[in-house]
């Protein structure tokens, strides 16, 4: 599994649909993108911009679409950049997840009338590697010690799209969060996936109540 492989399946509950909103989903699995280049090599930061360390294939489809665009762009950009541009990645992550028979397809109307597709675990059990990528992280938060760079990362997602209730569920919400922020600390592409859903949020609600003054305005 790369990163957003686990990260979208932590992010997908068991019947199938997203556990949070489209926002953080979506720029959640442009940084694991972006952080999954950064760990095997293939990108790094200089002067708060991403550039490419070695354009060399990973052997991961997925991954290495995402190192040919920024090798193409050819010029050094913010994290955050990368961030939005990848957040088309949930369709072709879940449909490799598929592909591989972690997860399953299935479509159903919502109040009979509006289509979904929901990726469900094959008879309902949950996937090996979302076990496993669990076992991880809370094995991280529940330590005091260093963290592996993978599990890290995946760590820095989790407290940057505000997964860890879902992810952590009963355990010391106080102490998750210090343990969260003490392993995320310093990493570029976590911050930048939680600015960039901060930036949208704003944006989303100065439209929102732009809309509503106009509307008010007029009627």
């Amino acid at each position: 599994m790369n990163l957003a492989e686990e990260f979208v399946l932590l992010a997908y509950g068991d019947d199938g649909v997203p556990d949070t909103d489209s926002v953080r989903l979506d720029h959640g699995l442009g940084g694991a993108l972006l952080l999954e280049l950064a760990i095997s090599g293939r990108v790094g930061v200089e002067d708060k911009k991403v550039v490419v360390l070695d354009p060399a294939a990973t052997g991961d489809p997925l991954v290495d679409q995402a190192l040919e665009r920024i090798v193409a762009d050819g010029r050094p950009r913010k994290p955050a950049h990368w961030v939005r541009k990848f957040a088309d990645t949930r369709k072709p992550a879940l449909d490799g997840l598929v592909d591989q028979g972690v997860l399953t397809r299935e479509q159903d109307k919502v109040l009979l009338v509006f289509p979904r597709t929901r990726y469900p675990a094959p008879n309902g059990v949950e996937p090996v590697p979302e076990t496993q990528a669990r076992q991880r992280l809370t094995a991280a938060v529940s330590g005091t010690g260093p963290v592996d760079p993978r599990t890290a990362a995946l760590c820095a997602l989790v407290a940057a799209t505000n997964l860890d209730r879902k992810v952590f569920g009963s355990r010391d919400r106080k102490r998750v969060v210090e343990r969260l922020r003490e392993i995320s600390a310093g990493d570029w592409a976590a911050s930048a996936v939680r600015q960039t859903v901060e930036e949208l949020q704003t944006a989303v609600i100065v439209a929102v109540v732009a809309a509503s003054t106009v509307s008010a305005a007029t009627s």
